[in-house]
């Protein structure tokens, strides 16, 4: 088509219609299930393998999710849930008469979109007199490394994924602050100690297991920030879908299983087994710890991209255009089997590489 097509219109394309009805009982398998992608795949008997888009509703969006999360909101930074006019600079963002910063997030936040820093009483102001009636969770504002992770709900069972460190609010690779652009699996090493990552997987695998109860199967992610302050590690999102890193993460996981030629699977392989309920035979995902890949957004008229094709390839990079045109859509996806980082917002010098590319030809 002349535009790259949503799931939706995809699964309503004669062309698909015309596939699939050459296959018997055919499964489908979507990226992020929506009630309309429910409803196409129910009018044409096709047999929708993702959990209900009801459930995933509930899981992920801001409001909902602190009442679903019950007993486990433990995870959470100190937070809050009231109308805009309701609130008042919250106490966790005061240090005696001194206003910090804090997180203002609507029920619905994607990629950073829907989340605000809150700085000024103007700014809260603001939002106050455009949504007065919005509902909104107010959260503590943590200046540390985020990280996350994809993890697979495979009957009882959680298998926990490989950490990653989360790329967010880079430039010139975005101008949004909290725009999530990649994922390096080398840094988490460096930055957290192995009794902090047992506590991420022990988060992980509770979360998993509250899942299960209520029926879910097959992947989600968590983000998970470390706070530098109290050094404690606290429950950002649940992404109750495919993240999507769980593609390249998948790539460097096959490459490692043929490198060790070890019986193990890739999460989206143990994704779609248990989506199509296979017994689990206590299989167990690869381990990672290397491999990064980070995103260009669009943040202007963006210029040809002939000449940053010919320098990545000479860096051996792997790279995917898109054709978005709308600002902060994807533009450019560079991947790298090391890692490009050094520390928390400080590229190594790989990434520097990619940096200065991409600086001089923006």
């Amino acid at each position: 088509e002349a535009r790259l097509l949503d799931t939706y219109e995809l699964l309503n394309h004669p062309q698909t219609k015309d596939f699939l009805s050459k296959i018997t009982a055919p499964n489908i398998l979507v990226f992020k299930n929506t009630k309309a992608i429910e409803n196409i795949c129910e009018n044409n008997h096709w047999h929708l393998i993702n959990p209900k888009s009801e459930l995933a509703n509930l899981v992920e969006e801001k409001i909902s999710q602190v009442k679903w999360l019950g007993q486990l909101k433990k995870f959470l930074p100190p937070h809050e849930v009231k109308t805009l006019k309701q609130i008042t600079w919250p106490k966790f963002a005061r240090h005696g008469n001194k206003l910090l910063p804090f997180i203002l997030q609507f029920n619905r936040a994607h990629t950073g979109s829907g989340t605000y820093l809150i700085q000024t009483e103007e700014e809260l102001n603001d939002l106050k007199t455009k949504f007065p009636d919005r509902l909104a969770r107010v959260t503590e504002y943590i200046a540390g490394p985020m990280f996350t992770n994809n993890n697979v709900v495979w009957g009882k069972e959680v298998l926990v994924g490989n950490i990653n460190y989360q790329i967010t609010g880079l430039r010139p690779f975005t101008l949004n602050t909290f725009a999530t652009i990649g994922n390096d699996w080398a840094l988490p090493h460096k930055l957290l100690t192995p009794q902090k990552i047992k506590q991420y997987q022990k988060m992980a695998n509770t979360i998993g297991e509250h899942l299960a109860k209520k029926g879910w199967q097959g992947l989600f992610g968590i983000d998970v920030i470390l706070n530098p302050k109290n050094n404690r590690l606290y429950l950002i999102e649940i992404n109750a879908r495919q993240p999507a890193s769980t593609t390249y993460e998948s790539m460097l996981q096959d490459e490692e299983i043929t490198k060790k030629n070890v019986s193990l699977l890739t999460t989206f392989a143990a994704h779609i087994l248990s989506l199509l309920k296979e017994k689990n035979m206590q299989q167990k995902v690869a381990a990672i710890s290397n491999g990064a890949q980070i995103i260009q957004k669009v943040i202007k008229k963006m210029p040809s991209a002939k000449g940053i094709f010919n320098k990545l390839t000479e860096a051996n990079l792997k790279y995917f255009t898109y054709t978005n045109t709308k600002n902060e859509s994807d533009w450019l996806r560079i991947q790298s089997t090391t890692g490009l980082f050094s520390n928390h917002n400080k590229l190594n010098s790989l990434g520097k590489k990619i940096q200065t590319i991409l600086n001089k030809s923006l």
